[in-house]
């Protein structure tokens, strides 16, 4: 490329407009003058709608990008910020960003301002950690399965022997016994669920069928005394996936939903979101290059929250916040979110905590992204 393409204004708005980052070109009159595609993403505003706006309007109140902003035009110099919050009820509560603000134009008081939002990065990070953890038990789970079972089946066998001739008292021992047999053999079962076995059979499917699915067994059963709501986007297209392993996916995070809120609350919700995002793109195991995850599928509910330093352990395996969990459902669920390509991150607040997963579509095979069947 030559020096002249960027004396070209044209082609330089279109590379600026390419760039994943939010960019801001803010006047001096604090103004905003251009925004390219990232930011009207990140702030959820058209760049029409931010030409008519002050800078500070769609800023946290007293950011320090204001203070960065006023040295760059007092001084000329270029400055950063590492870790800024910019979440606001407008663009989302959870927005930490790296901030750079440069002169822009021929004086100092017009500068631009450019984003590079950390959260999507770190929570991919910390998804690769829990699709590792997930994966690394799956040999143990295979082990568990050949070497624990059978000796069990023959400890079980015996007591029941022994039951026969028993006295009443020790009748209780024998029943005791094959309680905990049993009570072991259904915790490898969850152990071989991790075990990496025949390739996952996947097909094109409409995720809504699978939430309104979840949502019948929710509603005739633990989830009874909730009230779901349903926030799809109609226009989403078709998910590439195993159906089976989806509802459990998604059963097991309604679940969850419903035990937080609990039995006894009466304004209990679980929100199920779907939404297109495009722009996140990542690397997959078997997978040449880097993958796009633009359906987002969400489970919201309305509970007490997660306490901060217990969020992050959520998807290690034997990690449970239940007095009586087991500490596999979670990472169950990101093992499967992973084989299917996809990551799985959880945010949450008081009365308000989201599990969301970033999944890929389905595309056809001559590589068009196929329509939604009626």
């Amino acid at each position: 490329m030559s020096v002249d393409t960027f004396h070209n204004p044209k082609l330089a708005d279109t590379l600026i407009g390419l760039l994943p980052y939010p960019i801001l070109v803010i006047g001096a009159d604090d103004l905003i003058i251009e925004a390219n595609l990232a930011a009207e993403t990140f702030f959820h505003t058209s760049t029409a709608m931010m030409r008519r706006m002050n800078f500070r309007q769609i800023l946290p109140f007293g950011s320090p990008v204001i203070g960065l902003i006023e040295e760059t035009r007092n001084t000329g110099g270029t400055f950063n910020e590492y870790r800024v919050d910019l979440g606001t009820p407008r663009n989302g509560l959870d927005r930490i960003v790296d901030v750079f603000v440069a002169p822009a134009g021929d004086g100092q008081k017009e500068v631009a301002l450019v984003l590079q939002e950390r959260t999507i990065a770190e929570k991919i990070g910390r998804q690769m950690t829990h699709r590792g953890t997930a994966r690394s038990i799956s040999a143990l789970g295979s082990m568990l399965a050949h070497e624990i079972k059978n000796p069990l089946s023959g400890i079980r066998g015996a007591a029941q022997l022994l039951e026969l001739n028993a006295s009443d008292e020790d009748r209780q021992l024998t029943q005791l016994i094959c309680d905990e047999t049993d009570r072991i053999v259904t915790l490898v079962d969850r152990f071989e669920d991790f075990a990496d076995g025949k390739p996952l059979q996947q097909e094109a499917l409409n995720i809504h069928s699978v939430l309104e699915h979840v949502k019948k067994i929710a509603q005739s059963g633990f989830a009874r005394h909730i009230r779901f709501i349903e926030n799809y986007d109609p226009s989403l297209p078709p998910m590439i996936g195993n159906r089976d392993q989806l509802i459990q996916v998604f059963l097991n995070l309604v679940k969850n939903a419903a035990e937080a809120i609990g039995p006894d609350t009466i304004d209990g919700t679980i929100e199920l979101i779907s939404a297109f995002r495009p722009g996140v793109r990542m690397s997959v195991n078997g997978q040449p290059g880097r993958v796009a995850l633009p359906l987002e599928i969400s489970i919201r509910d309305n509970g007490p929250g997660i306490p901060a330093d217990l969020e992050r352990h959520l998807f290690e395996p034997f990690f449970s916040t239940k007095n009586s969990g087991s500490g596999l459902g979670l990472a169950l669920v990101a093992k499967i979110i992973g084989d299917h390509g996809g990551v799985i991150e959880c945010e949450t607040m008081p009365r308000r905590t989201t599990f969301r997963t970033l999944m890929p579509m389905h595309a056809a095979r001559d590589g068009r992204m196929a329509e939604l069947e009626n």
